[in-house]
């Protein structure tokens, strides 16, 4: 299987987990979480994002309906980030948390927005057209880069909170907080620049990944997940498949001066 195709499976089925999830807890998945409680009909909006996650991830799973499928995932996730994330920026916009929150949002953004430009080839309205071409991924790069950049942020920002969760057998946890701070950054500016963009999707998508498994995996093994750890859980997980969606769209293109070459997708 092709690399592509395998990233576009795996966010795919996580997708549809996070429809899953939420039919089984009967309220919204960790990704949609944030909905304020006086939100009107917010079980109603629940029952939405469900919905949604259940017919996006279906469709992607089809090549006849990948591309309506990701444009329909990237709106939702935009106007939701718009609605319920990016108010906290308005409110608190000294306070890094509320980066690092619509940084998560802008991941799965960025990460629907590539596979609509790769899947949906040349359309005649201009809107679509304009996201389904070469601007469509340079805008999902540019918002990927800068939600690592937030990233790299809250690692120096929450150090306090960020030491405690680096595994024991890792050793001088201080260390590899400001390490993977460090890699965000740096991974982040690599993608806002262009300069080596490939080799900041594959690091970061490396170290999201690597963050998924050795950080939340033991906790989800050891059967001891408090709500808030469940949370963080799902959430690094639907993280980690739209990074690799990102890392996977640079296949073909050399790894450091490649910002004006055209990904072998939309070059055919």
């Amino acid at each position: 299987m092709q690399w592509k195709a395998a990233s576009q499976l795996f966010f795919a089925l996580t997708v549809i987990a996070m429809g899953v999830i939420g039919i089984l807890s009967d309220t919204f998945a960790p990704i949609w979480a944030g909905v304020p409680s006086s939100v009107p009909d917010r079980q109603l909006l629940a029952y939405l994002c469900t919905f949604v996650s259940l017919v996006c991830g279906a469709g992607l799973l089809m090549k006849r309906t990948s591309a309506p499928a990701a444009l329909l995932l990237f709106v939702y996730l935009l106007v939701w980030t718009a609605l319920f994330k990016f108010p906290f920026i308005v409110r608190q916009p000294l306070v890094e948390v509320s980066y690092q929150s619509n940084g998560e949002n802008a991941v799965l953004i960025a990460g629907a927005l590539v596979l609509y430009a790769l899947n949906a080839g040349e359309r005649t309205n201009v809107f679509l057209n304009f996201f389904g071409g070469r601007m469509g991924l340079r805008i999902a790069y540019v918002l990927y880069g800068l939600a690592l950049i937030a990233f790299g942020f809250s690692h120096f920002a929450y150090l306090e909170f960020t030491v405690p969760l680096v595994p024991a057998w890792m050793h001088v946890p201080v260390f590899w907080a400001y390490l993977t701070g460090v890699i965000y950054l740096v991974s982040g500016l690599m993608l806002v620049t262009g300069f080596a963009a490939r080799l900041g999707a594959a690091l970061s998508a490396v170290q999201i990944a690597l963050i998924t498994l050795l950080v939340w995996g033991p906790m989800v093994l050891s059967g001891r997940l408090s709500a808030g750890h469940w949370q963080e859980t799902v959430v690094s997980w639907a993280l980690s498949a739209a990074a690799w969606i990102v890392a996977a769209s640079f296949d073909g293109r050399p790894w450091v001066l490649e910002s004006r070459q055209a990904p072998a997708a939309l070059a055919s």
